[in-house]
């Protein structure tokens, strides 16, 4: 049995402005990245200062959150919003990669990887003056094993083999599943997994999305406004931050006004105007201006799965593994960094980012190759048309890809994809959708490829993407090369041996052309000079716990 240390001494986040640093081992009880929290400039002379406390900050978000409910929302933007409301279990450290104690003091792991005791911190209460119990923790994860619909799949996932939660004591839950699940500890880190409190745990989803929400964290919700934004106020009395936030208590912003402004330049045109504190999806464009006012552009690449194109195997003709092969070879994908996005970004090297555990380069298999897609393509019967569009039996070698626009350079992206594609004699066709009209897309099937990231700092992501007894976006039948392996990944102890199994994994996934990867995800946040101490988490999403506005002069 494995027992977690209790809460480490709190130690003050290196000042760094960039991050782009790996943990390269699969860890077990602590799967992650290395990470820092995002700074202003001037944040070599007020390190030294004390953060002043009080202020708004106003924040321009890229694109509309698709509701407030921590365990039902995955965009960064939602995220942004939710995670200030909601605490979890335990925390990873953005350093590090180590779990840490949170709402947990510390915790008990099972040999067999098949029960998780918990020690609850004392004097925790959420917003609405009730208190955090074992039994809040159970009423939590039952829901969440039950499913809230399509929004906590996720979540979900993470609690696959659920059997209980078992009650010890008022402040002792005991965590049981019916096989060893080696991603938990590290999934009660994440937002998705956040506890929340009794009220909210008994209300409707649709409800809990559109703000009836109630969290421990150290803001709450003031209101919520779909398509426009929130405004979220400082929550007197908080005291019980992880032990890697800079300072335990309440939060210094008095308030954080959130904004949705679709457009990048009038983005960054309201930070160089003062109109807003911070912004997010900086596009390269836009960097000289946020820099020109004495701004800051932060960034740090998401773990997880990259974007991609995840075919439907099931829909002609990628139901073809040669012709989801020609149209990986058919990518540049370096150009597409080059071209539309920045340096702040990366290409694809895998189907999971260079900055989650158990990454492996599979570069040269994603390296462009038009030759080799031609001749893929030629193989399976598809020649060239007048209008340069491949045919076969009369029909063009055309499919779609259905895309929400929640990261701003998104439509850039797929234009030039389209363009490569089409030089390989490929039609490509853009179809943009809310998040709901894709879901609704993915759910009935009526899609050729389905654009998305996600984001995870471990590689079980694989399983909740790729397994056939999941999401199962490729739509695909069960195989026994790799489900087993997703499944065997999960219930291994060694580190080195899930590692090694989520290498695997990865060649699989690319080898049956199940994702076509494009690039990873960056978060690209900008700054007025006066802001200090904003924070990338472990996963790449906002944290303003520690966040404090200079005063004017």
């Amino acid at each position: 049995m494995t027992t977690a240390p209790h809460a480490p001494a709190r130690r003050p986040r290196a000042r760094l402005r960039a991050v782009a640093a790996l943990v390269p081992a699969l860890l077990l009880a602590a799967c992650s990245t290395a990470a820092a929290p995002a700074v202003g400039p001037s944040d070599a002379a007020a390190a030294s200062a004390d953060p002043v406390p009080g202020g708004t900050l106003r924040f321009a978000l890229g694109a509309s959150p698709s509701g407030v409910d921590p365990q039902q929302v995955g965009s960064n933007v939602s995220i942004y919003v939710a995670r200030q409301l909601a605490d979890s279990l335990t925390d990873q450290d953005p350093e590090t990669g180590e779990i840490v104690p949170w709402l947990a003091t510390s915790w008990d792991v099972g040999d067999d990887l098949t029960r998780f005791t918990f020690h609850l911190r004392d004097g925790v209460t959420f917003s609405d003056g009730t208190p955090l119990t074992a039994a809040t923790v159970k009423a939590n994860l039952d829901v969440l094993a039950r499913g809230l619909g399509a929004g906590s799949a996720l979540a979900t996932s993470y609690l696959t083999g659920y059997v209980e939660t078992r009650v010890d004591d008022e402040r002792t839950a005991t965590v049981v599943f019916e096989a060893p699940n080696a991603q938990f500890l590290q999934a009660t880190s994440t937002v998705s997994l956040a506890i929340l409190s009794d009220a909210t745990t008994q209300a409707a989803p649709e409800e809990r999305l559109q703000g009836d929400v109630v969290g421990s964290g150290p803001f709450v919700l003031e209101s919520y406004t779909q398509d426009q934004g929130a405004v979220l106020t400082r929550r007197d009395g908080y005291a019980w931050a992880s032990g890697v936030s800079d300072h335990a208590g309440e939060a210094y912003l008095d308030r954080i006004e959130f904004t949705v402004v679709p457009e990048s330049g009038v983005r960054a045109g309201g930070l160089a105007s003062d109109q807003f504190d911070a912004i997010g999806d900086v596009l390269p464009q836009d960097v000289a201006q946020v820099e020109a006012t004495d701004g800051a552009v932060l960034t740090r690449t998401n773990p997880g799965v990259v974007f991609v194109l995840q075919p439907n195997v099931t829909a002609a003709p990628l139901d073809d593994p040669d012709v989801r092969r020609a149209v990986n070879l058919a990518i540049d994908r370096q150009q597409i960094v080059d071209t539309v996005l920045s340096d702040a970004f990366r290409p694809a090297t895998s189907v999971l980012a260079s900055t989650t555990p158990g990454y492996v380069d599979l570069s040269d298999e994603l390296a462009p190759d038009a030759a080799a897609a031609s001749d893929l393509l030629d193989d399976a019967g598809w020649e060239p048309g007048d209008d340069g569009i491949r045919q076969k039996d009369g029909q063009r070698l055309t499919f779609d890809v259905v895309y929400a626009p929640l990261f701003t350079g998104s439509q850039a992206v797929l234009e030039l994809v389209q363009q490569q594609l089409r030089a390989a004699g490929v039609d490509l066709q853009i179809r943009q959708q809310t998040p709901a009209e894709q879901q609704q897309s993915l759910t009935a099937g009526a899609f050729g490829t389905y654009y998305y990231n996600v984001t995870r700092a471990d590689g079980d992501i694989l399983r909740t993407q790729f397994s056939s007894t999941l999401r199962n976006i490729n739509q695909r039948p069960a195989d026994d090369v790799l489900d087993p392996l997703l499944d065997a990944q999960l219930a291994a102890a060694d580190p080195a041996a899930r590692a090694d199994l989520v290498a695997q994994a990865q060649r699989e996934v690319l080898d049956q052309g199940l994702a076509i990867p494009l690039f990873e995800l960056a978060q690209s946040i900008g700054v007025a000079g006066g802001v200090h101490g904003v924070a990338f988490d472990a996963s790449s999403r906002l944290l303003f716990h520690d966040a404090w506005i200079e005063p004017t002069p």
